[in-house]
């Protein structure tokens, strides 16, 4: 099987030992993004909401660097340190898509890298 790393300047670069994304086959698996600012490394100001549109934009690029739109996504995982925010988060996430949502979990966290609020992983099919 062909192994390609998926990488780009407008989404975070990685933090440590991982890609941004790995496409394997017909699928593209994409690590989790938290809410940094692509140009300088560091966590966007504000609360839940900037922080879940920053992870939104970033996960945008992500895709794009990949050929794909959100369509393609068919699974996402988002972690949250308070179960709180479940709806402003659903909110913003809700926006990201149409038609056919992509199949989901949300688990609370103790924490995130960096201090986030959010990290959000997902799967997309790029046949």
């Amino acid at each position: 099987m062909n192994i390609q790393k998926i990488e780009t300047k407008e989404a975070p670069a990685a933090i440590g030992p991982y890609s941004q994304g790995v496409r394997a086959g017909d699928f593209v698996f994409f690590s989790g993004q938290i809410p940094l600012d692509p140009q300088t490394g560091q966590l966007v100001a504000g609360g839940i909401a900037e922080q879940a549109e920053r992870v939104m934009a970033n996960m945008t690029a992500a895709l794009k660097a990949a050929g794909l739109g959100s369509e393609n996504v068919v699974k996402t995982t988002i972690f949250l340190t308070d179960l709180g925010d479940f709806a402003t988060v659903n909110e913003i996430y809700g926006r990201c898509f149409s038609g056919v949502f992509p199949a989901r979990s949300t688990v609370q966290v103790s924490a995130l890298p960096k201090g986030a609020q959010i990290e959000i992983e997902w799967i997309a099919y790029a046949k």
